[in-house]
């Protein structure tokens, strides 16, 4: 092994040890904090100073990110001003490892006088910041990863996933399901793949070719044409889809039966049990129907409860929306 992996080596163990260790150390306490976070009629209003503060950026931006309302505080702003963006009813998630940061130190009394609670995230239950506290979440970790014990390392991992598994605990507890993480990310893959339906991407109206079992093959394929569509659905009496009849399949028609095959039962030439979807799902969940099994065609046709097709969609459609795979993920 080399010397730079044999680094990168020790420093992740290290790290991961001193995370089994706070995850040992977890105790009633962070249940109380969760109960808080919940109940909260305000914000989380999170503060940190310089590494602390970073990865106070990142809790609160998780937590919002999750339905709990957060933003950042600044300490140092914070004195000259941006104090205004707490307010009471909001809890406070002070991050510092000491807990004596100077800046921390001089803004504590004034933000316990406008938030409800504080919370302190610290390695040192004694210091200024853990005495401030109405709780304290305990991020104290044996050593920094660091080779000379003092750049911040393990101590704002530490801070980082208990963080991590603070916002998810408060999600849970909410009750937040996926239908409201999307509401809370509308752009990008992500939002669209839990949002967009697929009424909101069909092809419906003059854009869908209808046709009854009794027209011809000339019939049908004149549908298709007027429509710009790329299959026409054959439907019965009742209006119930019986089959489609695509492009693939009028060609492959005219090479069995020949020039005849215009004037022939669009029955005989249509794919009869197509592939379709059902009511109104998830387009992710359409994009899914198309890559379940052999692709036949482009375009599937989507139908009622009643089995009455209400339009068309194309692959050309989901990917053009940016419906992807569920194997791609948002940064």
């Amino acid at each position: 092994m080399s010397q730079a992996r044999a680094h990168a080596h020790r420093v992740l163990q290290e790290e991961a040890e001193a995370l089994l260790l706070i995850a040992q150390r977890l105790d009633a306490t962070f249940d109380t904090v969760v109960e808080q976070l919940v109940s909260s009629t305000g914000r989380v209003v999170v503060s940190g100073m310089g590494k602390s503060g970073h990865v106070g950026r990142k809790i609160a931006a998780t937590l919002a990110s999750t339905g709990t309302p957060a933003l950042f505080l600044h300490p140092a702003e914070a004195m000259h001003g941006d104090l205004g963006m707490a307010a009471p009813g909001d809890t406070a998630l002070v991050l510092s490892n000491s807990g004596e940061s100077d800046e921390l130190r001089a803004l504590l009394p004034a933000l316990k006088r406008r938030v409800s609670c504080l919370i302190a995230m610290t390695g040192r239950r004694e210091s200024t910041l853990g005495r401030a506290a109405d709780f304290i979440l305990d991020t104290s970790v044996p050593r920094e990863a660091c080779p000379m014990n003092l750049a911040p390392t393990t101590s704002t991992t530490a801070m980082l996933a208990l963080g991590d598994a603070l916002a998810v605990a408060v999600m849970e507890a909410r009750g937040f399901r996926s239908e409201d993480y999307a509401r809370l990310h509308p752009a990008g893959s992500l939002g669209r793949r839990l949002l967009l339906k697929v009424s909101d991407l069909m092809r419906s109206g003059d854009e869908l070719a209808v046709v009854p079992e009794s027209v011809t093959v000339h019939d049908a394929m004149t549908a298709i044409t007027r429509a710009r569509a790329g299959l026409a659905c054959v439907v019965d009496g009742q209006g119930r889809l019986v089959g489609v009849l695509s492009d693939g399949d009028s060609r492959r028609f005219f090479v069995q039966i020949g020039p005849e095959a215009w004037d022939r039962p669009v029955t005989e030439a249509m794919t009869q049990n197509p592939r379709l979807i059902e009511g109104d799902p998830l387009a992710a969940e359409a994009m899914e129907s198309f890559e379940s099994g052999p692709l036949r065609f482009g375009d599937m046709p989507i139908v009622d409860s009643e089995g009455r097709p209400v339009g068309v969609l194309t692959l050309k459609d989901l990917v053009r929306a940016g419906i992807l795979p569920p194997s791609s993920r948002d940064e």
